[in-house]
């Protein structure tokens, strides 16, 4: 099987420029996409809080991410931090935690107070709002 005869570099070079010009006077159309921002970060005591929130064993959450579960206490020890393909499923999973379980065959998990906000250097932070524990007073009184 062959491929198609490739066009000489100045015939392609001289239709691109063609098509920016008229694209230029608004005679052409072209598609254009926005490029996603880069995944938010997470710090290793957020990660382990988000774990710890869905009590899931570090085990069964590193099987969710796909990662082994050396490198899941890694990331929680601050030893290693997260690819961005990691990042990005552990964004997913942070505002949708219901469709990644739903995927993987797991119970469905409610998450609260998990955020994602901006930092002082223009990129994002997934944060996850620690719960207070209960004083023993209030937990007596209840």
């Amino acid at each position: 099987m062959t491929s198609p005869a490739r066009k000489p570099l100045f015939e392609r070079l001289k239709q691109g420029l063609e098509e920016g010009i008229a694209h230029s006077k608004g005679e052409l159309t072209l598609n254009t996409i926005e490029v996603p921002d880069d995944p938010p970060e997470i710090d290793a005591e957020s990660l382990a809080a988000l774990r710890k929130q869905t009590a899931m064993s570090q085990r069964v959450f590193a099987r969710l991410l796909s990662v082994s579960c050396k490198t899941l206490q890694s990331w929680e020890q601050g030893v290693r931090k997260p690819s961005d393909a990691s990042l990005r499923l552990i964004q997913v999973f942070s505002e949708h935690p219901e469709i990644v379980c739903q995927s993987v065959g797991l119970p469905v998990v409610t998450l609260n107070g998990v955020t994602i906000q901006a930092t002082k250097q223009g990129r994002r932070k997934i944060v996850v709002r620690q719960s207070r524990p209960k004083s023993r007073k209030s937990a007596a009184a209840q």
